[in-house]
């Protein structure tokens, strides 16, 4: 009996590891098929992620997998700006400032639904706190997981001109997937379906037969499941994001960047029941990729080879000088680890345990955006629980994931 490849939907916030997830899935297609992919806020803003999203797979020759757009500001704000931060590890277009999907932050032409603003509008760097402007009376502000006014939000340098502003998770604005027009050029279909209802779908249709990957925040697990309680416990989800035994990687050293964006979600999602496997900076930091498999994908001489050659470079040069005693081996993978994992679980070892995302500081309350054990849980063993990942085969992933990838650049 031939066995069918995993079906893989993917919520991304498409950003440099993101990229190399998406092209790592690409170059396993005897062993998935991407049934398509969930551009949302996170590392840039959604707009940018679907814009990215849709130049990586036209570069693989893969335009003819679906892009839509998904949440474009976390569940407890109104509008998202990216923040300086994510900019530092992943550029100011998301994809190591290769300029794959333009020379902007939006490539021309790309196609993206609903996008009214130029992003012409560079106000400068250093802008936190009191000092930003924001025409966005009214509104609550997610400045990369923070509260506009908040110390520790810094917007990303123009990234203020680029506010994004949708309706709420119960009726969020429609979305449109990507269709083929003649030439291979993407057209957006003014018919179709937006991300969150797509996932539904595929759920529904599937169930624990395709694996929802999130690579970014929860927010668009979180929106599907909130508009359709009934998937979750169909839902099989794997997650890059948390962290258990080691610190994060937020200005508080305590929650990881994919959390802090949406804790309120993330809490959600751990308790709806769903299957779901965190890959997070426990395992992900003990993936480093080196300089050496950046240089022979380079070496091929194709365009592709030379992107992700670049991608590499610019994460291992930022994360190096980010700390350069954790990354002197390279950039940890996050992103690619959790596809791999979505493709074999056997590469991690994980304990389970019912998990919580805290969603305040403060007193009797912790630290916001910190992922731990739910001391409910101890009392009350029917809560769901989570498969954390805290064991890696870091160097059977690593040969597989840096063959896998020469092979992709041809």
């Amino acid at each position: 009996m031939v066995q069918c490849p995993d079906r893989i939907i993917a919520s991304m916030d498409t950003g440099v590891d993101d990229a190399l997830a998406l092209a790592y899935l690409l170059g396993s297609a005897d062993e998935c098929e991407l049934g398509g992919v969930i551009a949302g806020y996170g590392n840039v803003d959604a707009n940018t992620a679907y814009a990215n999203t849709c130049a990586v797979l036209d570069l693989f020759g893969r335009a003819d997998i679906p892009v839509f757009l998904g949440s474009e500001h976390p569940s407890w704000a109104d509008a998202f700006i990216p923040d300086a931060g994510c900019a530092q590890f992943h550029g100011d277009d998301g994809l190591g400032n290769t300029r794959l999907a333009g020379s902007g932050a939006l490539a021309d032409g790309a196609g993206v639904p609903g996008d009214d603003m130029s992003g012409d509008d560079m106000s400068g760097d250093d802008m936190s706190g009191d000092d930003m402007s924001v025409d966005v009376p009214d509104e609550v502000v997610s400045v990369g997981g923070y509260l506009a006014g908040d110390v520790h939000a810094h917007p990303a340098l123009g990234a203020c001109s680029r506010v994004n502003r949708s309706q709420s998770v119960d009726h969020p604005q429609s979305a449109m997937p990507t269709a083929l027009a003649s030439g291979g050029k993407r057209r957006c279909s003014v018919d179709a379906a937006d991300g969150i209802e797509y996932l539904i779908e595929q759920v529904r249709e599937f169930g624990r037969d395709v694996t929802v990957l999130a690579t970014g925040p929860l927010t668009d697990v979180d929106a599907a499941i909130t508009r359709a309680p009934d998937i979750a416990s169909k839902l099989r989800l794997v997650m890059m994001g948390g962290t258990l035994t080691q610190p994060g990687n937020c200005w508080d050293a305590v929650a990881e960047t994919n959390i802090i964006q949406d804790p309120e979600a993330a809490n959600r999602v751990f308790h709806s029941g769903a299957d779901i496997t965190m890959v997070g900076l426990d395992v992900t930091h003990q993936c480093l990729l080196p300089q050496s498999a950046a240089d022979r994908w380079r070496a091929t001489g194709t365009k592709r080879g030379r992107f992700l050659a670049d991608l590499a470079d610019f994460s291992i040069k930022a994360n190096l000088e980010a700390d350069p005693a954790l990354f002197s081996g390279g950039m940890p993978l996050h992103d690619p680890l959790a596809a791999a994992v979505a493709l074999d679980s056997s590469l991690v070892d994980c304990f389970d345990l019912a998990l919580r995302a805290e969603t305040n500081t403060g007193d009797f309350n912790g630290v916001r955006g910190r992922t731990t054990g739910d001391p409910v849980g101890l009392v009350n063993h029917s809560m769901p629980h989570v498969h954390v990942a805290l064991g890696v085969d870091s160097g059977r992933f690593l040969d597989e994931f840096v063959e896998r990838m020469a092979e992709v650049c041809r």
